[in-house]
């Protein structure tokens, strides 16, 4: 039988593969777990504001890569190895998440600590598209930018760089204020989501991992514990595992205090999440000890006010990724049926706490007092084998409050916060601009809260971000 290969057009494909999804925090997180699979336990994140030559830079301190490792990493359908706790999953991540946000990527890596060889190479939608090729390009000498090698100077480790930010900064005038506010919201939101999704990694209460610093623009991400376990008021209900396609999935579930059982304001403005109070309710599937889920119910219930304070974890590990139905950007999954049956009663009986909780917790005084003491790490847990009995989930360590994203100034800047002077290895950028949490949306969620109208609120604010969004940015949404 006669064959013919029939090759994909490169330029057709690379650029259909754009559209997978991605939003610019989960991008940003899928480069990440390259960081963790290559063993690193610093994180530096880069945001550069320079108008349309913008960049955005994610440096590692892991075990670098080869000039052949880093070319076949940035191959379609890498070909690899991944090992029983690796994050990875379909050999495209780098590609896929790095397109979604930019036409240019280039990698810089360096393996060796006695020896100040760099490796780079990039690749550029341009040169794809203009060619037709699947070709990418070997930087050498002073092919290589400043900002892409500064990191590798003094350690071993990986740079990703981000240029030509077609999709991030896709204003008509990117030197403008628009354009800015935007990188600085964006700079907000991507502290808040690697402070959910890694949030075990930069605890150290990630099982068989070293503990995971990341910053932006050198200011540390905090982990976000959605139990709020340093709460003394928090309650942890009994730990069940359930088998499910030839694994075991650990669910824990938590009833949070109500608002007058918090400690202080500042932690119960914390604990309401990225999303808010009524949408941070129900399950928090992680896979790896990595965030998958963050909130809802996945269509087991619906949302609701009076049971807003309850939260469970779902823990799995990657041998049941056919079972939950992993996608590529690792940002959705689905309950296995048979997971959903066996959960049909531990939901219930969470809820029916939560519901008692929610009609008698606010009645409840004095404010308690803060826990001492740090807490004692999770348990061990594997779902392909039967761990030891546990008796519930053990506390975790809590959060202080967010700190604040910081940005380099350029042109267009806003004027506001203080300004810090340039940090090293930033491959020349400008100072950094502090921005300083906006406080208003919070005052209004409290009152709300207070008022028992907290969904009335989402759906103001929501009408808001679509009738008079240069006011919605301004007010932090």
């Amino acid at each position: 039988m006669r064959r013919e290969e029939i090759i994909p057009s490169a330029a057709r494909l690379t650029n259909s593969l754009r559209d997978l999804g991605y939003e610019f925090s989960s991008a940003v997180a899928d480069l990440i777990d390259n960081s963790v699979a290559a063993g690193a336990g610093r994180v530096s994140i880069t945001i550069h504001f320079d108008g349309p030559d913008s960049w955005i830079r994610v440096a590692d301190d892991g075990a670098g890569m080869t000039g052949a490792s880093i070319s076949e990493a940035m191959r379609l359908g890498a070909a690899r190895d991944y090992g029983e706790g690796d994050l990875g999953k379909f050999g495209l991540g780098l590609k896929t998440a790095s397109l979604s946000q930019c036409r240019v990527i280039s990698v810089a890596s360096r393996t060796a600590p006695n020896r100040r060889r760099i490796e780079a190479r990039r690749l550029d939608l341009g040169h794809v598209t203009e060619t037709d090729r699947w070709e990418i390009l070997h930087l050498t000498g002073t092919e290589r930018p400043e900002p892409l090698i500064a990191p590798l100077r003094e350690a071993t480790g990986t740079v990703v760089m981000w240029e030509n930010l077609d999709r991030i900064l896709n204003f008509r005038d990117p030197w403008g204020g628009w354009a800015q506010r935007h990188l600085m919201a964006l700079a907000e939101q991507l502290e808040l989501h690697l402070g959910m999704v890694f949030g075990r990694f930069l605890s150290g209460q990630a099982r068989w991992r070293r503990r995971l610093h990341i910053t932006i623009n050198g200011t540390p991400v905090e982990a976000w514990d959605p139990f709020v376990r340093a709460e003394p008021r928090t309650e942890s209900l009994p730990v069940k595992e359930f088998p499910v396609a030839g694994g075991l999935v650990r669910f824990s579930p938590f009833v949070v205090p109500a608002q007058r059982e918090f400690t202080s304001d500042a932690a119960w403005r914390r604990a309401s999440g990225p999303r808010n109070w009524n949408r941070q309710q129900g399950f928090y599937v992680y896979r790896a000890d990595r965030m998958i889920q963050s909130g809802g119910w996945s269509r087991m219930r619906t949302q609701d006010e009076h049971t807003k304070l309850a939260r469970a974890s779902l823990e799995f590990w990657p041998d049941l990724d056919e079972a939950f139905e992993i996608n590529i950007s690792k940002m959705r999954v689905r309950l296995p049926e048979d997971l959903r049956e066996q959960l049909d009663r531990p939901v219930a009986e969470l809820v029916k706490r939560a519901q008692e909780r929610y009609r008698g917790g606010d009645k409840r005084s004095p404010r308690p007092r803060p826990p001492s003491g740090p807490p004692p790490p999770p348990p061990p847990f594997r779902s392909g084998a039967v761990p030891a009995p546990v008796d519930g989930e053990r506390r975790g360590a809590g959060a202080e409050e967010a700190r604040s994203a910081t940005l380099p100034a350029g042109g267009g800047g806003n004027g506001s916060g203080a300004v810090s002077p340039p940090s090293g290895g930033s491959g020349g950028q400008g100072p950094l601009v502090t921005l300083a949490r906006p406080t208003a949306v919070a005052a209004l969620q409290r009152a709300a809260e207070r008022a028992g109208h907290s969904d009335a609120l989402e759906l103001i604010l929501d009408q808001l971000r679509r009738d008079d969004p240069e006011v919605a940015r301004e007010l932090g949404l």
